[in-house]
């Protein structure tokens, strides 16, 4: 038994299974399947279209067709509801509109797992329940809105300036190391 340990070929094993052991624990890092990071970040406080209009009170509260009725504030412009791809996911996505014009993405109360590498992407890409829609998000034209901050809570990501809205239909939260989607949410325009 010592004369075992002391030969190169035993080295050698040893040596790989420790770097085979470090790479994969880098690569996979599975403890974050069992950990947790919440973020609650404030949100806008969005005018639902239901709430705009007949609801209101007061003088200015029905819309004319000389003056419709414009919300003060920030303006609700697509929503969904998050599906389900590699990893359990649910919450809302809504792409809300600021009063200067500028547009940020806003999770709420997203729920998925946490994982290596992990990014938060518009895509022109359909969403598509089951196995289908794991891997279509980076066929097509895909916008990167930086690292998922958290995978519990409220969160903001700004959207840049210049970005084309209209022909980016989804989200998804992508994990860019395995090229697949852990939930995706259908943007559906808000009016």
């Amino acid at each position: 038994m010592v004369r075992l340990s002391r030969t190169p070929l035993t080295w050698f094993v040893v040596s790989v299974l420790v770097v085979a052991t470090a790479f994969g624990l880098y690569w996979f890092q599975p403890w974050k399947l069992a950990t947790d990071t919440r973020v609650d970040e404030r949100l806008s406080g969005v005018v639902e279209p239901a709430t705009v209009g007949p609801a209101a009170t007061g003088p200015t509260a029905a819309p004319t067709a000389d003056a419709p009725v414009v919300p003060a504030g920030p303006v609700l412009v697509s929503r969904g509801q998050f599906v389900t791809h590699e990893h359990d996911t649910s919450g809302t996505a809504r792409v809300v509109r600021a009063d200067d014009g500028s547009h940020r993405l806003e999770l709420v109360g997203l729920s998925t797992s946490n994982g290596p590498d992990l990014r938060v992407w518009l895509s022109d890409q359909p969403v598509r329940t089951g196995r289908a829609g794991w891997d279509v998000f980076d066929d097509g034209r895909w916008v990167e809105l930086g690292r998922l901050k958290g995978n519990r809570g409220d969160q903001v990501y700004g959207i840049p300036a210049g970005t084309d809205l209209a022909g980016l239909t989804s989200v998804s939260i992508w994990c860019k190391r395995f090229s697949v989607s852990f939930g995706a949410a259908p943007l559906t325009p808000v009016g």
